[in-house]
């Protein structure tokens, strides 16, 4: 143990729990903001707590919990004592530095949240940064700080240390320590387990405090300046979202959605997560609970795509790197999704021991569906392999040695049925959608002989496209629904088919785009929002869940682009306007919307729901689109 480490605290009893009367649980899921520093982040409430945040990567287990349980899972919050007459929260421009005010009768207050980033130091510390300003009267304030390693599991020991003349906290529980620096340092509240502090803040004084994870268990980090922080922080993010080349209506919409996409990228390798966040409930309550701190191949090609129509193109050659290590080796072993760092085997467990978000469990870690087959997948990155060629990003010869050897597998392996885009845990099947994308697959590699002089056999190739441009046309259409099934010989829709003109497989004012997109209309859409498939008849035949879950955001906008696509593009403009106005009030979106309650849900901030949005714009506002580089698609 090291010599700075004394006190101590009894390890907490491991059980299943449940929220009770007196337990304070977690805000709405659209209550939070985020913070990120390239390498992890953390979500801040409007009430000023931290309630989730995973240190030092997005996958690391969680210290502060309380998104998924209680308080006493772990928090740090920073609010007035008396009641807050009004709070108003924004990002100062072009950042992810977060400004919140809360008002009280007494005075105000104005908190300021930020992770500094480091975009090129794989070594960076990662650290919190909180800097409290009084504006105006004299505001109690209260300070609390719980800190539970382990997903909540674990209470640290803890202990007041020094640092370079600076008095500090310092926890550790095992392989994990933090340290605590600031003005008003809180004291462990006897029989609470957690640490508190009031105080008072008038008018133009100013308190920090800066939370930083310790790699070394034997000394605590050294001191930073807080404020010098968030001017880095800001300096750097500015400097980002300059490069971000949009103006057209709605630019704060797109430019914050393409910041928080640039969020959730893990800087050290490029990957790129689909959220930072585990668990967060597809339904109230309900079992449709996934962990989403990877990269899946799929939402990074769409992020890419996102965020090159806007001028970030730099992205596009570290993805190109994470995807070179990631799949290297085989490609028969071409997995759907890694982790941050390439990393294969992420095994599914459940946390018995958090009672999920408002009691919706389980609480997942891992995902299962890292060993499925989703043939889509081998499509998304060969049209984002395809794209980064337009843009001039040159290929290697072992770039191009990966896609050959992909395509050699796809060719052997195409026919097989797959647990399309969706990752449905019910049986396998030929999902339209994925035998779409086995064509995009096939496009792409036959334009990159045509179009680029890559070696390839060609001709193989057209022949595979030409095959399973027929096969999608004789199997994957219905004539007596008039629209595209979700599989083949099925009767039932799935919203992914609105992506058929997007990919050039068909123009997008074909009768049987059109009559797809109706379809959907009748069935899968209410009002603004558009379901992913039926669910909520029982155990689904699909995807082998029970319960009804929200509508899917990214679905929404797809529904935009194909109207758009078919010349509908007054009906187009009209319904983005309305789910733009879904975002909260700092601009960010979940992975779904319950029109019923208002309230957003699944994991958040969703990638895939901030670059649909981004792509609409695109399509509406210009921008290169897949539709613009396949205009007319195929016969």
């Amino acid at each position: 143990m090291p010599p700075w480490v004394r006190n101590t605290a009894r390890r907490q009893t491991r059980v299943r729990r449940v929220v009770g009367v007196g337990d304070t649980g977690p805000g709405r899921i659209e209550d939070y903001a985020l913070l990120s520093d390239l390498r992890t982040a953390a979500l801040v409430g409007r009430d000023g707590s931290i309630d989730w945040l995973c240190m030092p990567r997005f996958d690391s287990p969680s210290c502060f919990s309380r998104l998924l349980g209680t308080e006493e899972d772990g928090h740090w919050r920073i609010a007035p004592t008396g009641e807050v007459v009004s709070v108003r929260r924004s990002y100062r421009d072009g950042s992810l530095v977060l400004e919140t005010e809360f008002e009280t009768v007494d005075g105000v207050v104005r908190l300021i949240d930020t992770m500094p980033p480091e975009q090129d130091d794989w070594d960076a510390d990662t650290r919190v940064v909180r800097v409290l300003e009084g504006v105006s009267g004299q505001v109690e304030m209260s300070l609390r700080w719980v800190l539970r390693f382990a997903y909540g599991d674990s209470v640290p020991w803890v202990r007041r240390g020094e640092r370079d003349g600076q008095e500090c906290i310092v926890a550790l529980a095992g392989p994990s320590a933090v340290a605590l620096y600031g003005d008003r340092l809180p004291y462990r509240v006897h029989g609470r387990r957690a640490h508190e502090a009031e105080f008072t803040v008038s008018a133009g004084e100013r308190l920090s405090w800066v939370m930083e994870f310790a790699y070394s268990p034997d000394e605590p980090p050294a001191p930073v300046d807080a404020m010098a922080e968030v001017a880095r922080s800001e300096a750097f993010w500015l400097a980002w979202s300059s490069r971000i080349g949009y103006d057209g209506p709605h630019a704060e919409a797109v430019r914050r959605s393409l910041i928080t996409l640039k969020g959730l990228s893990y800087a050290p390798t490029g990957g790129i997560v689909a959220a930072p966040t585990t668990s967060l409930p597809e339904t109230f309550g309900g079992e449709r609970n996934w962990d989403y701190r990877y990269c899946w191949l799929r939402d990074a090609t769409f992020t890419l795509l996102a965020l090159d129509n806007f001028g970030c193109t730099d992205e596009a050659a570290a993805w190109r790197k994470w995807l070179l290590r990631a799949v290297a080796g085989d490609p028969a072993d071409l997995q759907i999704m890694y982790g941050l760092g390439g990393e294969r085997h992420l095994v599914e467990w459940e946390v018995d021991w958090l009672p999920g978000y408002r009691g919706a469990r389980p609480v997942r870690i891992g995902n299962a569906a890292y060993r499925q087959l989703q043939l889509d997948v081998y499509g998304e990155v060969m049209d984002a392999l395809h794209l980064a060629r337009e843009r001039g990003l040159g290929e290697t010869p072992d770039s191009w040695a990966m896609q050959r050897g992909m395509m050699r597998h796809l060719e052997k392996v195409w026919e097989q049925p797959d647990k399309g885009l969706w990752e449905v845990r019910g049986p396998d099947r030929h999902f339209t959608h994925s035998r779409v994308m086995l064509w995009v697959a096939f496009d792409r590699a036959v334009r990159a002989v045509e179009e680029f002089g890559l070696p390839g056999p060609v001709q193989r190739w057209r022949e595979l496209r030409e095959a399973v441009h027929a096969e999608v046309l004789a199997k994957g259409w219905n004539a007596s629904l008039g629209a595209f099934t979700q599989y083949y010989g099925g009767t039932e829709l799935d919203a992914a088919t609105l992506l058929i003109p997007a990919v050039g497989f068909l123009p997008g004012d074909d009768p049987r785009v059109v009559g797809t997109l109706d379809a959907v209309s009748r069935v899968l859409k209410h009002g603004d929002l558009v379901d992913r498939y039926e669910t909520g008849h029982g155990e689904s035949e699909v995807d082998g869940l029970v319960g009804v879950e929200g509508s899917f955001l990214a679905c929404s906008f797809w529904y935009v682009d194909a109207l758009a696509l078919a010349g509908r593009r007054e009906e187009a403009l009209v319904m983005f306007d309305r789910l733009v106005g879904l975002c909260n009030d700092v601009g960010l979106l979940a992975e779904e919307y319950d029109a019923g309650t208002g309230r957003m849900l699944g994991n958040f901030p969703q990638a895939f729901s901030h670059l649909a949005l981004v792509n609409s714009a695109a399509v509406l506002f210009g921008g290169h689109t897949r539709d613009e580089r396949h205009r007319g698609g195929a016969a």
